[in-house]
Parts: C-alpha cells; structure tokens; sequence
C-alpha cells in the first residue's frame, strides 16, 4: 500500500532504491536478484548511499552514486564517484516523514536502516483499522521489539493504552523523539526497557490481557542483562505466552525477517491454541511505477474469537 512518506523508486541487481521523505536512498538488498527497471541517471542522483563494509555494518556517502556491476572495484573498494561524500560519523543524519498521522523521526545508521521499515504499513492500516472498529479508547496494545515505534506512535494517536517494550535504551530514546515530533505528550506511551520475552512471560504470570499485540522478534540478540534470544529455539514460546495474554476478539500479528521461514511454518506456530483465525503471507514492497514488488519478510495475523 502507499504511504505520503515512503516510494520504492526501483530496485534490482541486489539494491534498492527508494524515498524517505524528502531523501533518496540507495541500499543493498540482496533479495533483488533480477535487473533494474530504471536508468542509470536515476540511481545517479540518491541523496545517500550505502555501502556495505562487512557483515556488521558500513558507510554512508553523501551524494550522488557512480553506479556500477555488482561486485565492482568501486564498491568493493568504496571508491566515492562524482560529487559523493563520505558522512562524517560527527555528522549525524536526520530528517522526518509523515505515515499517516504520526511524523517520525529517520536516521542513516552503520547498519543500513534509517529506523522506518515501510513494509510494515499494511500492518499498521490493520493495527488503525482493529482500532477503529473496537473503538480505540480503552484498547490496550503490547508491542514486543517495538524499536523505534512506528507502531506504537500510531496506536496511541489513535488513542489506545500502549506497553512498548525493547531492550535497547537507544531504540527508547528514539520512540520517545517520535512520540515528541507527532505531538504525544510524555506519558501517552508505557516505555520498557527489558528483554521482551521475559517481559511477555511475566505478564501470563499477572493475568494481563491485551486487545493488540504485536511481535517484530530479530533473528538474534540480547536483553539488558545479557539474556540471549534466538529465534529457532525461543519462538514458539514467545507466542505461546503472547497468545496466554491475547484478549479475547483480540489481534496479533507476527512479522519475521529471518531467512529458512516461511509463511506457512510460522502459521503452524499457532495450531493447538484455541479458536484462531489465522492468515498468514509475505510482506513485499511495491514500486510506484516500473520494477517488481520487492520480498521484505513474512507476516502472520490472528484473530482470537471473542
């Protein structure tokens, strides 16, 4: 689906090229295995270009982009091409977008995000419209790895009680910057810093119940206190407590990014827990003009009956 503050311009020979706000952006993505549709001259003129350095990160470049084959000496290298400049780490770079009533603060990390992940808004207009119908006063939300709170922000614009909860305080901090551009006061968001599923397991523990729950889980990290999450081994627990907390008439929605899913084995993750209904598909960027729709991750929805 569209949104004012997001276009896939293009993509193909395992980069994308898009728009955040007033900014292009060129990134690696090796799921754009096919040819670009766009000129040369179009990839020319991104604003920002990533280049990769190694598996934990890279650089951005300030300007346009000499494009060339993948693999080349000038990417491989990092050689800047034409009016291209390396940005200064003393430089940081941000800028804001609107999606739909919220305005969001980007920023150009070392890990190739900007901290928007557009292919979560169908995710978001089904979040705004499970809202709408239930009537959002009142609603309570759980986002689970909400990072920096696209989710979240729009959630409580729209009215509802939201638990965001992460185990990065710098992810916090930038909710917080998100919620302060969209107008939110400092208490219109419940802010956690803890290991999500220990959070969630002890949430089952108090009988708390949820009208929204959202899980975004990282293929790999660490909670605050060191506490180790891997996807393999700690998923089905996860949603067996987040369903334990799902109200009833409730929604969850389970997004994946993790390469060896599928669709249909996350789907299988909630068999045995009741009456569920359950969707499950791929999320995929579309271009606005020419080009192909880009994969993004997977994505499931269910629905507990009331």
């Amino acid at each position: 689906m569209e949104l004012d503050g997001y276009q896939l311009l293009d993509s193909g020979g395992g980069e994308k090229l898009e728009r955040f706000g007033d900014r292009v952006l060129r990134r690696p993505d090796p799921q754009a295995l096919w040819a670009p549709a766009a000129a040369a001259q179009v990839w020319e003129r991104a604003d920002l270009t990533f280049l990769r350095e190694s598996d934990r990160g890279g650089r951005w470049e300030v300007g346009t982009h000499s494009r060339g084959k993948s693999g080349s000496k000038s990417k491989r290298d990092g050689a800047r091409g034409p009016g291209r400049r390396e940005a200064r780490a003393s430089e940081p770079i941000e800028w804001e977008a609107r999606v739909f009533d919220a305005r969001l603060l980007l920023r150009a990390t070392p890990f190739k995000h900007v901290g928007l992940f557009p292919e979560q808004a169908t995710n978001w207009r089904f979040l705004l419209d499970r809202l709408a119908e239930r009537g959002a006063r009142g609603s309570r939300l759980l986002n689970l790895f909400g990072y920096t709170g696209a989710s979240s922000v729009l959630a409580a614009l729209a009215g509802a009680e939201v638990t965001h909860v992460d185990a990065s305080r710098a992810a916090l901090r930038w909710t917080e910057d998100n919620a302060k551009l969209s107008g939110l006061g400092e208490r219109a968001l419940r802010l956690v810093c803890e290991d999500a599923a220990d959070y969630v397991r002890r949430a089952v523990r108090r009988e708390e119940r949820y009208d929204l729950i959202l899980l975004d889980p990282p293929h790999y990290g660490r909670g605050p206190k060191g506490q180790k999450w891997q996807l393999e081994s700690g998923l089905q627990g996860l949603v067996k407590s987040a369903l334990a907390c799902l109200a009833p008439g409730g929604a969850l929605v389970l997004s994946v990014y993790a390469v060896g899913t599928s669709p249909l084995a996350l789907a299988n993750l909630f068999e045995g827990h009741g009456a569920l209904s359950v969707s499950a598909g791929e999320l995929a960027l579309t271009p606005n003009s020419a080009g192909c729709p880009l994969p993004c991750g997977f994505c499931v929805r269910v629905v507990r009956e009331s």
